[in-house]
């Protein structure tokens, strides 16, 4: 299977102590946390690419533009979609929604770029050589 736009990914999760912005520390309420959701979204858009890349080939996150715009308490479902919008060259952009049991909380736009696993980690254990 190879990439073309409309693939389409989902995540879910439920709200527990350890994913509220509480635990996070992005918040002090014992609510689903933005960077949980946020995981969530990356979690969707990767699973909307499996099976689609090359062996030895992933993506990884470039950029995110989302707003957080309702609480969901603990013990409630939650989950993200991403669907594939736009492929340029191995950048590819994502519309990411998520959900609770009562609508829609959050959405945005996602990108993430096709690395090479093996040229991504050596690049990046290069760092290790500056310090």
């Amino acid at each position: 299977m190879s990439l073309v736009i409309g693939l389409k990914g989902r995540a879910e999760t439920v709200v527990t102590d350890q994913n509220t912005a509480a635990a996070a520390g992005s918040g002090l309420v014992p609510v689903f946390a933005t960077p949980w959701m946020v995981a969530l979204m990356e979690h969707a858009a990767v699973g909307a690419t499996a099976g689609c890349l090359s062996e030895g080939e992933s993506t990884v996150g470039t950029r995110l533009d989302i707003t957080h715009d309702a609480a969901t308490p603990i013990g409630m479902k939650v989950w993200a979609e991403a669907e594939l919008t736009e492929i340029n060259g191995k950048a590819l952009t994502f519309s990411v929604a998520a959900y609770d049991e009562s609508g829609l909380i959050g959405k945005g736009v996602h990108g993430r770029f096709i690395i090479a696993v093996d040229r991504f980690l050596a690049k990046a254990e290069k760092k290790r050589e500056v310090r």
